[in-house]
């Protein structure tokens, strides 16, 4: 039986998602693409998931689209958009865990996560314009608002791979980890998310992602359509309840 392209695995209100073909170096074709997109189409529909992780097998976090699959004539993309991701990713947080390369569409994907654990072995890169191609994944729109304008410009021109460690001085990190270590410091990270009320979680992420795109005359109002229906909800006064009983919520996404 031929294993999955995407392991799939639920702890608690947690998300595992495993890019699998590590003797592609995890190269996104159509089967993985149609993977990630079904596996986040669930993540986002059930309540019970609060966060996901987005991991690899294998030395190599992603090496991007899988060029002898193009060949054949396969377009690894769904309605989410490349990887079944980068053009509409999860509605609810998804963190990257890198502990290897992540290289033109890998890079991109990782970008389209919302929170980045890497490992000293990671490095990133958009190689595309030394192919005489354009990072049209999503990478060119993303980058220049995670890392300062001069740096992304030059990463985009020139191709060139950045290190873990650069990445985290430039702001693009959420923690850099020892090598190895990617994977359980996004878990980590993780259990601070789905502790969280994920009524809130959910739409302080919605908030921090769309804001950047609404006139400055309709953002008060437009937060407090996602905001007010958070603070009269059942979580909110469990919350408030938690807090004066010095004891830890139990959310019910109510």
């Amino acid at each position: 039986m031929t294993e999955s392209p995407l392991l799939v695995v639920d702890d608690g209100p947690v998300r595992t998602m495993t890019l699998n073909r590590p003797e592609a170096r995890n190269a996104i074709d159509l089967a993985l693409a149609t993977a990630i997109d079904e596996a986040i189409t669930d993540y986002d529909k059930r309540p019970d998931l609060r966060v996901a992780i987005l991991a690899a097998n294998g030395p190599t976090f992603c090496a991007g689209m899988d060029l002898k699959a193009f060949l054949r004539g396969e377009r690894p993309a769904t309605g989410r958009g490349f990887a079944g991701l980068v053009e509409m990713p999860p509605d609810k947080p998804l963190i990257a865990a890198v502990d290897g390369p992540a290289v033109a569409g890998g890079f991109e994907i990782v970008l389209a996560c919302d929170l980045i654990v890497a490992s000293e072995r990671a490095f990133f890169a958009l190689p595309e314009v030394r192919r005489g191609l354009v990072a049209a994944g999503g990478g060119l729109l993303r980058l220049p608002a995670r890392m300062p304008y001069h740096l992304a410009m030059e990463a985009a021109l020139t191709g060139r791979r950045f290190p873990a460690d650069e990445a985290a001085e430039h702001g693009l990190l959420n923690r850099l980890v020892p090598a190895g270590m990617a994977l359980e410091g996004a878990r980590e990270l993780a259990a601070e998310v789905a502790a969280c009320g994920p009524l809130a979680v959910a739409a302080t992420k919605r908030i921090v992602r769309d804001s950047p795109r609404w006139p400055a005359a309709e953002a008060f109002d437009r937060q407090r359509e996602l905001s007010e229906p958070v603070r009269s909800s059942a979580d909110a006064a469990e919350g408030a309840r938690a807090f004066a009983e010095k004891r830890d919520p139990v959310w019910t996404g109510k």
